[in-house]
């Protein structure tokens, strides 16, 4: 999939849109006159672009607050601003580079002022200038296949050629990035690894047992580290130098033991990564400096095979505070197909374990105790194909947990291989999120039609187009299952696998070719038809696995909606909607939970608990989420008295403020918040009279 990034002037002529149309982004400028595009070749920005255009202004404007870092020519940052910026640079050339959805860079000679406020961060360059606006998207698809058995020495060459697709062996491939997707695996009768993954030649090397089932495990840390896999019979991990770190004695303990090491050696490269590229102030990396006589600066110069060694030196208790809640925790069974799964877990950085048993139950006991008092959305008795095995995964400290293999989870993320293929065969859209809602019942409405624009809305940064139809006949329902669209949102009944439509019933067996990325089928029993949408095209959705009451149903589908629309991925709406409504583990994820539908204008998914205090302030307790590429990410709340990034994945010490800075950092973006015990939204009256 290739499409470069496109440069769309305004309506009015002030100012352009950034569209990334794989990644579906969109980031606009405004300018301080009418301005005109001249496509130039996309050099001479210190990283790579994929595409860039330039133009003449004094004042160019974003309407969101991100980091900005100016380099000189030779890449060395001279300046960051952040929010409550004004930054002047004396004339010179310079390459700003804005952490914004799209990678942004700005080229200009000139001297500069850089200013932000709550809204907006400006450029203004004094007069007339001529600039350079370079964009680069963060999709990235494998660059090669390669073929093995499902012999363990086989896979175990295979998955050492996961780290061929590092953009580096430094600290910054903490930076989702600095990753590249690792090489696609098929099965097949000998082993065949083309040029172009070729393991690299690291000197570290993991030995593991000689079953799959670790392989698999070893297989993001296989990546992570640049290493070789091999089998043999006492687990380690080694390097050229000598040094030799166990890993445990049996399945379970090594699989344990490799996510731990990934952990941790994840977490001191995000640290010293701060010496490199991207010099920010970081809250962990004071943490760690408080606790531990550790040279950052000689950590980050050092060679792959120290960096672990010192990195491992470290006792776990040391720092277990300290380490960023995990993304994805996925529980894969042995079953040869599965390794052709791996490289797209890989590429979030899922820690992959093996899996336990499924059982086989007639109903999923977490399920059958929840009483339902009010109309369903189905119209009759559970179809027979929803008898099946049953599992409920281990607990894992990770925001999202996903189940590859035999079984239907409970609360978590039921993989297929199908919608990660879908996903890679999808064309580039428009930048502009179409979304299709569904209500085949009037008395259901109430979930997306309630008198408001906050569930979806056209919006002038990150725009939404949304179309209603109401009461659709089965063919109408085909072809928009058959449509390009970002998300199809059904609400209606389902019944024994099939939609009920105005005049008869649509069997998801009988779907055309899907066309929709993502989907919500509200409805009861939703499991089946959902994984039909899968097998016919479809990329990702949330589904059912019994009855839901409609004015439950109404609820979770409102809640899940939100989030989409503010940048959370499936995985992560789906999980925070099974906390927060009762009935939120009757849903589960199918496919690819780490699709997004809308951006978070903050770049960084987040919600909030706020505490009242006895003097008129509050303490607000931040979470951070992942974004969809992975593990990785940074953030700075734009918070009066904040001048510190955090990792994502990790929930910020507690924060002590004002009634009005409160306020305003709640308008910054929409986010859930927890308030006297009730879910809330930033963006509700009650948080804009504070």
């Amino acid at each position: 999939m290739t499409a470069e990034p496109r440069f769309e002037p305004l309506d009015d002529g002030h100012g352009l849109t950034v569209v990334d149309p794989i990644e579906n982004r969109r980031c606009p400028f405004r300018t301080d006159r009418r301005i005109s595009l001249r496509p130039v070749e996309p050099t001479g920005f210190s990283f790579p672009v994929d595409g860039a255009v330039e133009l003449t202004v004094a004042e160019l404007i974003f309407p969101y607050v991100v980091p900005v870092y100016a380099r000189d020519p030779s890449g060395e940052v001279v300046l960051e601003a952040e929010h409550c910026a004004y930054e002047r640079l004396p004339a010179g050339e310079y390459v700003f580079e804005l952490m914004a959805p799209i990678k942004l860079y700005v080229r200009a000679t000139s001297a500069v002022t850089i200013a932000s406020a709550d809204d907006r961060l400006a450029f203004d360059f004094g007069e007339s200038t001529e600039i350079r606006l370079g964009a680069r998207s963060r999709h990235e698809r494998p660059a090669t296949t390669v073929t093995t058995t499902a012999e363990p020495a086989d896979l175990a060459r295979a998955v050492s050629t996961f780290g061929s697709a590092l953009k580096t062996r430094e600290c910054d491939r903490s930076l989702p990035s600095f990753r590249g997707h690792p090489p696609c695996l098929e099965l097949g009768s000998e082993l065949q690894i083309p040029d172009a993954a070729t393991p690299p030649d690291t000197g570290v090397r993991l030995v593991v047992p000689p079953d799959r089932a670790t392989i698999y495990a070893a297989s993001p840390l296989a990546h992570y580290l640049a290493a070789s896999v091999e089998v043999g019979s006492d687990p380690r991990l080694e390097t050229d130098s000598g040094f030799a770190y166990p890993l445990g004695n049996d399945e379970e303990s090594v699989a344990r033991t490799i996510g731990r090491v990934l952990e941790h050696a994840f977490f001191f490269d995000c640290v010293a990564r701060t010496e490199g590229l991207y010099p920010v102030e970081l809250h962990e990396r004071d943490e760690l400096d408080a606790r531990l006589d550790f040279a950052i600066d000689e950590f980050y110069e050092a060679e792959l095979g120290e960096r672990i060694e010192t990195a491992l030196s470290i006792p776990h208790e040391r720092i277990a505070d300290l380490l960023p809640r995990w993304n994805l925790v996925t529980h894969a069974t042995d079953e040869p197909t599965n390794a052709t799964v791996l490289p797209f877990l890989v590429n979030e950085l899922s820690i992959v374990r093996p899996a336990p048993e499924a059982r086989t139950d007639d109903e999923p006991a977490p399920l059958t105790a929840l009483a339902i008092d009010e109309f369903t959305r189905s119209t009759g008795a559970p179809d027979s194909e929803d008898d099946r095995s049953y599992v409920s995964p281990p607990d894992a400290d990770a925001f999202g947990q996903a189940w590859l293999g035999s079984g239907v989870p409970i609360g978590a993320n039921k993989l297929f291989r199908t919608a990660y293929e879908n996903g890679l065969e999808r064309s580039p859209s428009d930048g502009t999120a179409e979304v299709a809602v569904v209500c085949n019942d009037p008395a259901m409405a109430a979930e997306f039609d309630a008198g408001d624009s906050t569930l979806y809305g056209e919006r002038e940064k990150l725009p939404f187009e949304v179309a209603v139809h109401r009461n659709v006949t089965t063919d109408r329902l085909r072809e928009l299952f058959a449509a390009d669209l970002d998300f199809l949102h059904y609400v209606g009944h389902v019944e024994d696998g099939a939609f009920v439509c105005k005049e008869d019933v649509l069997e998801a067996g009988k779907l055309p070719a899907v066309g929709v990325d993502a989907v919500l089928i509200n409805g009861c029993r939703s499991y089946d038809v959902g994984r039909r949408v899968i097998e016919q095209g479809g990329v990702s959705g949330i589904v059912t696995l019994s009855d839901v009451g409609n004015r439950d149903a109404i609820a979770v589908g409102r809640f899940v909606v939100r989030l989409l629309n503010n940048g959370f991925t499936i995985r992560d709406a789906a999980a925070l909607a099974r906390e927060t409504h009762l009935v939120g583990n009757q849903y589960l994820v199918v496919g690819d939970g780490s699709v997004t539908v809308g951006q978070a204008g903050s770049g960084v998914p987040n919600g909030c608990r706020i505490e009242p205090l006895d003097d008129g302030r509050y303490r607000l307790h931040l979470q951070l989420y992942h974004v969809d590429s992975g593990v990785g990410a940074q953030y700075i709340p734009y918070i009066d008295g904040v001048d510190r990034h955090f990792l994502a994945g990790t929930e910020l010490p507690p924060i002590e403020l004002s009634g009005g800075s409160l306020a305003r950092f709640l308008r910054l973006a929409e986010i859930p918040v927890r308030y006297d015990g009730d879910r809330y939204w930033s963006t509700d009256d009650r948080f804009t009279e504070l």
